[in-house]
């Protein structure tokens, strides 16, 4: 009796026991998950506007009874709304019972009126066209902007009474009061004349599309020409219908013509436009214009065609005549930023400069006379937040904690009181408000997901946690997660690298693993950073699970650790980038836990180019690669990108074709997959086919795949899904299962 007591007992333990082990364990990141279920999707705080009271910023919220989207006012200390500015079915053209459904709003500077923008039509990166409406908040009314076919950029003017917008490569003006319509420009053509927006090429490399500006008065308007003519035309087939379309578009390849650029001021009053003096040569760079606070001084950055040379011009808006104020040199390369800040003073203006070997902030007289240095350090301001003049705070983003962290900071114009504002490890992204009173912070790092909260600009101070994501991290917790650790390594010559590393997270010291190494690698870029590696970082939970090791290992000439170390690469794009990933696969195949005959290597565009490099010049380091969307000849790529790094091919043949692996081809060593999409309007499918067609000369094998009509981001519906069951498939078989015959 006693026996079979003891062991009715000793099984219900066990069957407890086995009760707690199933509750306790862990699931597996499926790939469903992440790219078509949205299991890890992250919450945020978006839409934010804010006010000219600081205080206040306003939001759209779903109206579910109408469906339809409100415009709703809130109160940033509370976080509670205060009121509805706009009701969504208010918003019904005449002649219409149906609301519109708006993409994007805009308040005019007296937030009296709103601009809406619906039936947006996505042209390139950063390009759009639209049907805009002015809605009038007053009388309830909506009126259709214009009626002369889709519009680009419409802006108010500051003074809320008038908009300017682009269309078909003219500029147009409407004013508000009378709803008339004026054409500034009657030049514009297509694939020839554009006025008031970017050329492809200024809009993927300098980062805008709008080319127009109102003056601070609202009486000018300077704008873009771009006169592309002598461009050569880029021709790319959309698959689909019974006869495939072609789609042609200007795109300047390196050392090809470019679009000849000038900056004109059109005065709404009396109807003249003049043009702006930028000098006599034409093979130049216009990459920014902005207005001073002086309603009549326009800017002007100007740049050589081998953007080394920058030049601030000062242009009288009456007369077009400009004075350089400013005028910069570097041995390589001047990067463009949106830095330059006009004081309110009109007598001052800040700038940002790498030319003590960081970049720093600097203030100038409005002559360009050096006032002095503001920021200082073998740190980096990774970017300019805004000055609050009344209090004289300027406040700055910077790496000086770690070039793997973003912290925000302030500090006086005369380079005192620097304070550390944000404290918590990782990065910060700030929306500061437009008073200087409160800002957003956007946090997050490794391995935890983005929060945002609201805090006192003057010192940081925590008001309100907005978004904690909590719902996210208890899904994490349910499931397996290996951790991303840092490590640091050095190469032969001395160079310390950064590196993160994700193991398996039942990671055994004793045995032998698989490692996949993700690069990108280009000039200024990171990979290695405290931050949240998103779906990224999902994905490679999923190798992790499989038995894989994933690495990244920021190369020289990425960014955040001074200009040396930057532009050391300048004029051999390729060469020194990958000598440090064949020696950080060098590194880890010395470990004792890595498999060095398992080694694999992956990245996308410029990592792509990286992959192909290190599979060709590896001399067999990399067992495997998956290299999706490569530049394979940077010849194939883009002037201003291209050349700002490696000067034109006509005078640098050897920074071109020494490091192509087109040329290469044939010491391809390792298994390769190779992925393009055919409607890549930026790295064309072209540099796929080039590379394969230079594999099947040199008689090497290979796998390859190409998505239809996908861009450079080689994603959209399901293509993403479809995207990585390949990859993770291609790493089961080349690096993973492979382990039964290498051991």
């Amino acid at each position: 009796m006693y026996i079979k007591l003891r062991s009715n007992l000793l099984a219900a333990l066990l069957l407890c026991f086995t009760f707690v082990a199933q509750a306790q364990q862990k699931k597996d990141i499926t790939l469903e998950d992440i790219y078509r279920k949205g299991t890890f999707r992250a919450q945020s705080v978006y839409g934010v506007n804010w006010m000219k009271d600081g205080q206040y910023y306003s939001s759209t919220v779903a109206d579910e009874q109408n469906k339809v989207a409100d415009i709703v006012k809130y109160d940033v200390t509370t976080g509670k709304a205060v009121s509805t500015i706009i009701e969504g079915e208010n918003l019904k053209p005449a002649g219409s019972s149906t609301p519109i459904q708006f993409d994007n709003y805009t308040f005019s500077s007296d937030e009296q009126k709103v601009l809406f923008s619906t039936e947006t039509e996505p042209i390139y990166r950063r390009s759009s066209k639209a049907e805009f409406y002015i809605y009038d908040i007053a009388s309830k009314k909506l009126t259709k902007l214009s009626d002369g076919g889709k519009q680009m950029y419409a802006t108010f003017s500051p003074d809320a009474k008038r908009v300017a917008f682009a269309r078909e490569g003219n500029m147009f003006v409407t004013d508000l009061a009378s709803m008339k319509e004026t054409q500034i420009t009657t030049d514009g053509k297509y694939n020839s004349i554009m006025n008031g927006y970017a050329d492809w090429v200024y809009e993927e490399e300098f980062s805008f599309a709008q080319g127009f500006h109102w003056s601070p008065d609202g009486k000018k308007i300077a704008f873009y020409t771009f006169d592309e003519t002598n461009v050569p035309e880029f021709n790319m087939q959309m698959w689909g219908d019974l006869y495939p379309q072609d789609y042609k578009f200007k795109y300047p390849k390196a050392g090809e013509a470019n679009s000849k650029v000038k900056v004109s001021v059109y005065d709404v009053a009396s109807g003249k436009t003049v043009k702006m003096d930028t000098g006599s040569e034409e093979d130049i760079y216009i990459p920014r214009i902005k207005w001073t606070n002086n309603p009549n001084l326009v800017s002007i950055q100007k740049m050589n065609r081998l953007q080394n040379t920058l030049e601030i011009l000062h242009a009288n808006a009456t007369t077009g005549k400009a004075d350089v104020v400013l005028k910069e040199t570097d041995k390589a390369y001047i990067d463009i930023t949106d830095d330059l800040t006009y004081l309110k003073d009109g007598k001052h203006f800040i700038h940002s400069s790498e030319k003590d070997g960081f970049n720093h902030l600097y203030l100038y007289k409005m002559d360009g006379k050096l006032v002095r240095q503001i920021t200082k350090g073998n740190w980096e301001v990774s970017s300019y937040v805004g000055f609050d003049e009344k209090n004289d705070r300027l406040y700055f983003m910077s790496t000086e904690v770690s070039p793997l962290d973003r912290h925000l900071y302030s500090i006086s114009s005369k380079g005192k009181k620097k304070t550390r504002l944000t404290e918590k490890a990782g990065t910060h992204s700030i929306n500061m408000s437009t008073d200087f009173k409160y800002y957003l912070d956007y946090h997050s790092a490794a391995n935890v997901p983005t929060t945002v909260s609201l805090h006192t600009a003057k010192d940081g101070k925590l008001i309100k946690m907005l978004e904690d994501n909590a719902k996210l991290k208890n899904t994490l917790a349910q499931y397996d997660i290996a951790k991303q650790e840092f490590f640091k390594m050095k190469t032969s010559d001395g160079t310390e690298l950064n590196g993160f590393m994700i193991k398996p997270t039942d990671f055994d010291p004793k045995k032998k693993y698989p490692v996949l190494m993700f690069v990108y690698g280009g000039p200024g870029s990171q990979t290695v950073t405290n931050s949240w590696g998103g779906s990224n970082y999902l994905w490679y939970q999923v190798l992790a699970n499989k038995g894989l090791i994933v690495v990244s290992v920021d190369n020289r000439g990425t960014g955040a650790r001074g200009a040396e170390f930057k532009k050391m690469t300048y004029a051999n794009l390729g060469k020194y980038e990958i000598e440090d990933q064949i020696e950080a696969a060098k590194w880890l195949g010395n470990q004792s836990y890595v498999d060095k005959n398992r080694i694999g290597i992956w990245g996308h565009s410029f990592g792509g180019y990286m992959t192909l490099l290190g599979l060709t010049k590896g001399n067999g380091v990399f067992a495997a690669g998956i290299s999706v969307a490569p530049v394979t000849n940077w010849r194939y790529y883009d002037s201003i990108y291209t050349e700002r790094f490696l000067k034109k091919p006509q005078d640098n043949a050897a920074g071109y074709d020494d490091n192509s692996p087109l040329f290469f081809a044939d010491k391809l060593q390792g298994e390769l997959l190779l992925i393009h999409g055919t409607g890549d309007d930026n790295v064309h499918f072209q540099n796929a086919v080039a590379m394969q067609d230079a594999l099947i000369s040199a008689n090497k094998q290979f796998e390859s795949f190409y998505y239809p009509n996908r861009n450079h981001g080689v994603g959209g519906g399901i293509t993403s899904l479809h995207r990585f069951n390949m990859m993770t498939d291609f790493l089961v078989r080349k690096l993973i299962k492979s382990t039964e015959v290498n051991q």
